[in-house]
């Protein structure tokens, strides 16, 4: 990892960081948590009304996504899923509803705040079938083939690596599985340096990918029925985009096979007493 990488992860650890002790911080207030400051393009307003009144308050306040992930992933009763970059947890709340009690959330962050957070939303929620792991969206700490669905909201976008991500993504992917993915996405014509003049790193908007990029990125590890469709605008040519593919039942030789990736310290380095699935280990649905 270059220092410019480094410092750019560390940039977006520290920006998701504070808005988990802000959401912590403000429930403690008479009001309840006081949500991040987000623009209309993101956040919890972009979940049904139905959604964000079954959820903990604080899960919703937290919310900084630009979609809804679970909505455009299809998830049936039963299936395992892991949302990438779960923040405060929405994400794998809402998953945990949608698979039901045989099946499994599973929910990965890198800011112990965030994953602070989470853990005690699903404690709030009352859910039995959600896991929180600590580690990077570069190196998932899970074995491969043992994911149905992989979703993640608006985080894809934050990653220096983002050809490391889509090729975790395959690996941990059952044959057959799918991704449901929300991000921001710039037109093909626009240049990064013109990405970067409509926002920062942070922001979600100078780190995002064309569409013709993202698309080439997903193929290029094996992903097919590769689709994207943008939602709404975020800035000038740079879009909310719901992005889905599938792992075909036979992938090609050389890729997504069964190397593990190294695992990553669990959620319990921020005093929370979860334990991540290691390589050898089975996920169950249970």
């Amino acid at each position: 990892m270059t220092e410019q990488t480094a410092d750019l992860r560390e940039t977006v650890r520290r920006r998701y960081a504070a808005s988990a002790l802000k959401v912590t911080e403000g429930g403690t207030s008479c009001c309840g948590p006081e949500p991040v400051e987000v623009d209309g393009n993101f956040g919890g307003a972009l979940y049904a009304a139905d959604e964000r009144d079954a959820l903990p308050a604080e899960a919703v306040a937290a919310a900084l996504g630009c979609g809804n992930p679970t909505a455009v992933a299809d998830l049936q009763e039963g299936e395992r899923v892991l949302d990438l970059g779960s923040g405060g947890g929405i994400d794998v709340l809402l998953s945990a509803r949608r698979v039901g009690p045989g099946g499994k959330a599973y929910g990965l962050d890198m800011t112990e705040e965030m994953l602070a957070l989470a853990l005690a939303n699903q404690k709030k929620a009352g859910a039995t079938n959600v896991e929180f792991l600590k580690g990077t969206i570069e190196a998932i700490p899970l074995p491969a083939g043992t994911m149905d669905v992989v979703i993640s909201n608006c985080v894809i976008n934050l990653s220096t690596d983002k050809p490391a991500v889509f090729a975790e993504m395959f690996r941990v992917l059952v044959p057959g599985g799918r991704i449901g993915v929300s991000d921001v996405v710039a037109d093909d014509e626009l240049t990064p340096a013109q990405r970067a003049e409509r926002g920062d790193y942070v922001g979600c908007i100078a780190g995002a990918l064309s569409f013709a990029e993202y698309r080439d990125g997903l193929s290029a590890v094996g992903f097919t029925d590769i689709e994207l469709a943008p939602t709404h605008a975020v800035a000038d040519g740079m879009h909310s985009a719901i992005v889905r593919a599938v792992k075909p039942e036979t992938a090609r030789p050389g890729v997504g096979d069964t190397t593990e990736s190294t695992a990553i310290a669990p959620a319990s380095a921020c005093g929370c007493q979860v334990v991540p699935l290691r390589p050898g280990r089975s996920v169950d649905r249970t």
